[in-house]
């Protein structure tokens, strides 16, 4: 027989005497070992909460020598919230491993963990970072792709030619935190609303004032700080370790 156990905000079923357990899946069985993981494809995605990321993650198992493992064991994990699809797999005959990442609520920058065991059964670990943009945040990545992409972004896409190899002066990608960091807000406002002589910067810097609200710019900025690596730290803010 089955009763029913009431807890708030969930009802579970409970097998009283019937000899009934909850079907498992088991991991599958490894075939094979590495020594290191890499990321292949899929790091630093912008994704919104609670979606799923556009390209899988693919990471990839390395022995010693470098070369590809197949049949080795890759589990998954990140914060609360995030999901994978698969999130426990063998790597194929390329020694790759494809899963599909459902960002957890909120946005901010989510570290993710694939994990693999080696010969004698210890972990190793691979660290990827996934972005998850709010609502401005992702307006600040659309006007990026029109406007901006072309000359801070130096590879080119099906989607537009990069201009940046044309350029004198090289614009500073906006993943550069270490150049990015540098500018407050005010700073990076003025430069995109007035150019780039504004602050005594290059002239092939032109002024979006004109073509872009107030909003898109905020949201521009917006964009800029989610993805800038080193993460971007206001002065006067005091950080503790997490």
């Amino acid at each position: 027989m089955k009763r029913i156990l009431w807890i708030p905000g969930m009802i579970a079923l409970l097998g009283v005497g019937c000899g009934h357990r909850a079907a498992q899946t088991a991991a599958p069985h490894a075939t094979a070992a590495g020594s290191a993981l890499v990321e292949s494809s899929g790091g630093k995605q912008l994704g919104m909460p609670g979606t799923m990321l556009p390209q899988p993650l693919v990471v990839q198992v390395n022995d010693a020598s470098g070369n590809a493992v197949t049949g080795a064991l890759v589990e998954f994990s990140g914060p609360a919230g995030v999901s994978f699809d698969p999130a426990v797999a063998l790597s194929d005959s390329s020694g790759q491993v494809s899963t599909n990442v459902t960002m957890g609520g909120g946005s901010g920058r989510f570290e993710l963990t694939a994990a693999s065991p080696d010969k004698s059964g210890k972990k190793f670990f691979l660290k990827v970072t996934e972005l998850s943009g709010s609502y401005q945040q992702q307006v600040g990545y659309e006007v990026n792709e029109k406007y901006c992409a072309r000359c801070h972004n130096s590879e080119s896409s099906a989607q537009r030619v990069s201009n940046y190899d044309n350029l004198s002066v090289k614009p500073h990608s906006f993943a550069d935190g270490n150049a990015m960091n540098k500018l407050s807000n005010s700073d990076l406002n003025a430069i995109i609303t007035h150019g780039g002589p504004a602050l005594n910067r290059s002239a092939l810097m032109p002024p979006y004032g004109w073509t872009l609200s107030k909003a898109e710019t905020q949201s521009v900025i917006a964009y800029i700080r989610l993805v800038s690596d080193p993460p971007y730290r206001p002065a006067g803010v005091t950080y503790g370790k997490q």
